[in-house]
Order: structure tokens, then C-alpha cells, then sequence
């Protein structure tokens, strides 16, 4: 590879990287009026039946995208296909797969209700399958062209804006369900914002004639990513699908409420997963293995640095970050820390699944099922611990938080090791200054804890320890390529 292609490879990163931490302050800005809402109008029970129905809703429409919010940009790679054909292939498919399984989770509410406490409001929430998976192979289509600003406006902006007013409006109207209505809403707007650029980037196709045999072909061809994709969401999810057998809707609306939270930093990394595939396949087309694991740790460390500086600023107040939903939920406290701290050992695992999904397709599904396997019995272990010891319901919480963040951080490893086995580069996205930065913001932020009130800990003490570990990952952690992600003229 040129040095000139290897600049035009990270500048692409880099952009996407400064648009998605754009969208990440957006979307945080946007996800505390609906907490607020959800937990001060509606109260933690109907927060945890709309959690609980959440899990079936999103693993449903993983499976319906079967696998081309990755496998796109391996089709679009290759000249041989007209790219509108590919993608439109992709939407078909998936438009088919959605509306045969939201068919079937509406004849069968219980999967999404185990409690069975659910109105028909609550049953329409499988309308929302369609436009979201849909929307998922529409960004990821936006992506592969570089378009990362439709993921911010829809992700970021419409979504979360139109649940809040929504939820906000519907409760006065619809109480009792306004959350699980007013997340459908949410679910079509954002799809609708994505019409547009689709249809101006890659237009109408050309002599398309999708025939049941084509499609088949192209289902079967995504196997493998489908397996892929359903293991590492469900590792996200695992948590809130076992405690809603063991705890009772009122505690799981708390848990999915510190998960909220935590999910944010979440969003910050695998948008990125859009923009490294382009730029994975071209290299792996090109037989340029070196370059891509300079990118992963390139990626991974900018993930890495954003995520421990987020994790950090949200855990030290994590009391009062709870508090914003009201009493009953700063029980969630402890599990919200063990859920930041997941996300940050987790991010070594998604940008080196990023380049497995192409190098090493069924060694990492083999690895994200022993992860999920892993969790599963952790999870459910801490659980049964817990209630042996004789600790409440927030400890259970705590329990399932803790068997993530100890799944996640063993699959990084894992993963991490083998993609350096195979491109024959070292992977590791730490380095000694995310330490040193570490060290002073948490002085920062216990002080702020304890000399400020919530209130006050929350508006200045946040920003407090975000500018503090800032300064030092920036003087002390980022070289000249790492200082990329900020500047928009990369070849100046």
C-alpha cells in the first residue's frame, strides 16, 4: 500500500470517527429526556415491561438483517453487481424475513411479556421491526460510500428526539403503553430519514429481477455473519433477557435504565464498524494484511481513549446520574459502573471482529459463541450466589453486570490474539497514557462528588473530568497520527 493510500485509508477513519463522537454527544444530550420522562412520568415498571419486550423486538430484527449490515460491504466490493442491484437485494430480503417474524412475535406476545402484564398497544411494538432493520442495512449501505452523517441525523437526532416528545406527549393520552407506542414512532421517523440519501447516492437499480433462488443463494451466503451478528448483540442483551425470569419488572426497568447509560459509549464504537469495512475489504482484496492490523489498533485505541474518558466521567457521579430517575433507581448504581466498565474492556473484541468477519468468518463465530456461552452461565451463577447470600434485588443486577464485563474482556483477548496471528501484527489498543489521564480525572471527580450536591456534580463535575483527562490523553496520549481524528484537512 502507498503512503498515499494509507493516508486517504485514515482520513476516511478519522472522518467517521469525529462525526460519530459528534453524534455521541448528540445522542447523550437527547437519551436524558427520555430517561427523565420514562422514569419520573411512566415509573420503573412500565420502563422494565418495555425493556423486557426490547430484547425480542431487537433480536428479531438482528435476525431479519441477516448478517448485511456487514456482508453488504463485501458484495459492494466487488464490480460484478450493479451496487443499487446489491443493495436493494439486501432490502428485499430483509423486508421479507421482518415481516414473516413480526407476524409471528404478534401471534405469540408472551416471548416479548413472560410476565403476560402487556395491553394491545404493547403488542403493536413488533411494527417497529421492519423500519428498523431496514434503516440498519440502509446506513450500513450510506456507510460504505462514507456517509456518516445520515447515522448521526437519524441515530443521534430524529430517534431519540421523536421518543422523548413523544413519550412525553403520549402520556397524557396513553399512560398506560405510551412508551412502547411512542418507540415505534421513534423506530419510522429515524427510517424515514434515510430514504433520501439512499436513493441519491446509489439511485434506482438497473434491469433488477430478484428471483427466490437468488435470494436464497444470498441468505445462505450470510449464514455465517447472521450466527455472528445474533451472538455479539446477544451478548449485549443476555442480561436483561435472564433477569426479567429472575426479577420482577419494576427492578429490570432500573437495570435498563443504568443500561441506557452505559450503552452510549456503546454507539461510539460499533458506528465505526461501517466505516472500517470498506476500508478492511479493499485491504484484504489487495493481500495488504499489515495495514489492517495497523488500522484496528489505530481504531481500537481511539475507541479505547474516548471510551475510558466517558466511562470515567459517568461512573464517579454514577449516584447522581441514577438519581435523575428518582429514589427507587439509585439501586441501579453499582450496576451501572460494572456496565461502563464493560464497554471499555469490550472495545479490542468489536474492532478486531470487524476485520474477522472477512479473515477468519467461522474461528470468530466459534469464539462469539463461547462468549455468549460463557455470560450465560456467569450470569445466571452470580444470580444464584446472590440469592444464596441472602442480597435484594439490586445485587442481582450487579451479578449480570458483572458476568459482561468478564465475558467481553476474555473475548477481546481472545480475539485480539488471533486477528495479530493472522495479519501477523500485534494487536493492542492500550498504551501508558490512558493510566496517567485516568488518574487525575478520578481525583477530579471525587472531589466533585464530594464537595459538590448531585445536581452540581452532575453540571460541572462531568465536564470537569472529561477536560482533565482530555488535556492529558491529548498532550501526553496522541501522536501525529492519532491527532488525525481531529483535523479536517488530513493532507494539510
Amino acid at each position: 500500500m502507498t503512503d498515499a493510500a494509507a493516508q486517504r485509508d485514515i482520513a476516511a477513519l478519522a472522518k467517521g470517527g469525529r462525526t460519530n463522537f459528534f453524534g455521541f454527544l448528540l445522542r447523550l444530550m437527547a437519551r436524558i429526556p427520555f430517561l427523565f420522562i420514562a422514569s419520573r412520568l411512566y415509573g420503573a415498571v412500565p420502563l422494565g415491561r418495555l425493556a423486557s419486550a426490547l430484547v425480542m423486538v431487537e433480536f428479531v430484527g438482528q435476525i431479519a438483517a441477516l448478517g448485511q449490515k456487514r456482508g453488504l460491504a463485501q458484495r459492494l466490493s466487488h464490480p460484478d453487481q450493479h451496487p443499487a442491484n446489491a443493495v436493494y437485494d439486501a432490502l428485499l430480503l430483509s423486508t421479507i424475513l421482518a415481516i414473516g417474524f413480526s407476524l409471528l412475535l404478534y401471534a405469540f406476545p408472551v416471548a416479548m411479556y413472560p410476565k403476560g402484564n402487556f395491553e394491545m398497544a404493547d403488542r403493536l411494538l413488533v411494527i417497529a421491526i421492519l423500519p428498523s432493520t431496514l434503516t440498519d442495512i440502509t446506513l450500513a449501505a450510506l456507510a460504505y460510500r462514507f456517509d456518516v452523517a445520515t447515522t448521526v441525523r437519524s441515530r443521534a437526532v430524529v430517534e431519540p428526539w421523536a421518543l422523548s416528545i413523544a413519550a412525553g406527549a403520549l402520556y397524557f393520552v396513553y399512560p398506560s403503553a405510551g412508551l412502547s407506542v411512542a418507540y415505534v414512532f421513534s423506530i419510522v421517523c429515524a427510517a424515514l430519514v434515510t430514504v433520501v440519501p439512499l436513493v441519491r447516492t446509489y439511485g434506482k437499480p438497473e434491469h433488477w429481477r430478484p428471483t427466490p433462488v437468488h435470494l436464497w443463494r444470498l441468505a445462505a451466503g450470510n449464514m455465517p455473519l447472521v450466527v455472528a451478528d445474533a451472538v455479539e448483540w446477544g451478548t449485549r442483551k443476555l442480561d436483561v433477557f435472564v433477569l426479567r425470569f429472575f426479577v420482577g419488572e419494576a427492578p429490570l426497568g432500573v437495570y435498563y435504565f443504568a443500561q441506557q447509560f452505559a450503552s452510549l459509549p456503546q454507539k461510539l464504537k460499533t458506528s465505526f464498524e461501517p466505516v472500517l469495512g470498506p476500508v478492511i475489504t479493499r485491504n484484504i482484496r489487495e493481500g495488504n494484511l499489515a495495514a489492517i492490523g495497523r488500522q484496528v489498533c489505530q481504531v481500537g485505541f481511539w475507541i479505547t481513549a474516548a471510551q475510558a474518558g466517558i466511562a470515567l466521567a459517568l461512573a464517579i457521579p454514577s449516584r447522581a446520574l441514577m438519581g435523575l430517575g428518582g429514589p427507587e433507581f439509585i439501586g441501579g448504581t453499582g450496576a451501572l459502573v460494572l456496565l461502563l466498565a464493560a464497554e471499555v474492556v469490550a472495545s479490542m473484541a468489536v474492532v478486531s471482529e470487524a476485520a474477522l468477519v472477512y479473515l477468519a468468518r467461522y474461528r470468530n463465530l466459534a469464539i462469539s459463541v463461547c462468549t455468549i456461552a460463557l455470560q450465560a452461565a456467569l450470569t445466571v451463577g452470580g444470580i444464584e450466589l446472590v440469592n444464596k447470600l441472602g442480597y435484594g434485588q439490586p445485587f442481582r443486577a450487579a451479578a449480570a453486570a458483572a458476568a459482561l464485563m468478564i465475558s467481553l474482556g476474555t473475548a477481546s483477548l481472545v480475539k485480539s490474539r488471533l486477528l495479530g496471528r493472522i495479519v501477523h501484527y500485534p494487536i493492542n489498543n492500550l498504551r501508558w497514557a490512558l493510566f496517567w489521564a485516568a488518574i487525575p480525572a478520578i481525583a477530579v471527580g471525587a472531589s466533585a462528588v464530594v464537595m459538590l450536591p448531585e445536581w452540581a456534580c452532575l453540571l460541572f463535575g462531568v465536564p470537569a473530568i472529561l477536560l482533565v483527562y482530555g488535556w492529558i490523553i491529548w498532550h501526553k496520549g496522541f501522536g501525529p497520527e492519532d491527532r488525525v481524528l481531529f483535523r479536517k484537512n488530513v493532507g494539510g
